[in-house]
């Protein structure tokens, strides 16, 4: 067996309440395992403290934040949410994870359901797939057509724009990950009864229309990436980082202030 060479600062992290919990984890003592493990809870709880900062802020100076999170299915876009609101005031937060659009809602424009759920002042909202729907989902699995297709594409820069311009602070992220680490997750959710209701007849399809999805994301972000409204890409095979990445992100481009109580 290898011996680890471990640091005083290792030995202090392993000795804590999140250490010994990373530790005691696994059936079999993973030593290595436990020290990521451990090293990641203190960095996410850390960022997560800064997160709530910045939502005071956002709560005292009345600011709005927009924040998407597309990518594949599975990427793991449900959990960097939780992670990023996990201890931010519920009050002045929403999670925003849409079903289909009703019959009523299909014959409104198109944006109309987004703009009825952006925040008012004091809010940051969160949306578990966008708009964008639109640009990569619809199309690829024919619920929408060429032409509706064409004049979204034709409207959201626009669209995004009026939203920036208004004092909303819009980020985008996507979160990229392999076939391969997709077609992984998929086998963990099926063999998983607390995970199955999350595969959807889209889910299923997702490996055979992989070469589809990559056409129009690359569409997607050759026209929507823009200097007011960028596409941030997160490698997300690694969600502990993916999660990180994002937390990192979100406090690095809102420009807010601590301590104006």
């Amino acid at each position: 067996m290898a011996r680890l060479n471990l640091s005083e600062e290792d030995l202090q992290i392993l000795n804590s309440k999140i250490g010994i919990k990373s530790l005691l984890a696994d059936k079999t003592t993973n030593v290595e395992k436990a020290l990521r493990a451990a090293k990641y809870e203190l960095q996410i709880r850390d960022l997560q403290a800064k997160l709530v900062d910045l939502q005071n802020w956002v709560i005292e100076e009345g600011k709005k934040i927009v924040i998407l999170f597309e990518g594949r299915d599975a990427a793991g876009k449900g959990g960097a949410i939780r992670r990023i609101s996990a201890h931010i005031n519920p009050r002045h937060y929403r999670i925003i994870a849409l079903p289909k659009p009703s019959p009523e809602e299909k014959g409104q424009w198109y944006f109309q359901r987004y703009v009825n759920l952006l925040p008012k002042a004091t809010e940051m909202v969160f949306f578990d797939r966008s708009w964008y729907n639109r640009a990569v989902v619809e199309p690829v699995n024919g619920f929408c057509t060429e032409k509706e297709y064409q004049i979204f594409m034709g409207q959201v820069n626009n669209f995004e724009k009026m939203l920036v311009e208004s004092g909303t602070y819009l980020i985008k992220f996507y979160f990229s990950i392999t076939k391969e680490e997709q077609a992984k997750r998929f086998k963990d959710i099926k063999s998983s009864p607390l995970k199955r209701w999350k595969m959807t007849p889209v889910d299923e399809r997702a490996q055979e229309l992989w070469g589809q999805y990559t056409i129009f994301k690359e569409k997607m972000f050759e026209k929507t990436h823009t200097e007011i409204a960028p596409w941030t890409i997160i490698s997300a095979n690694k969600k502990t980082e993916a999660r990180l990445t994002a937390i990192e992100h979100i406090l690095q481009t809102i420009p807010y202030q601590v301590g104006k109580q």
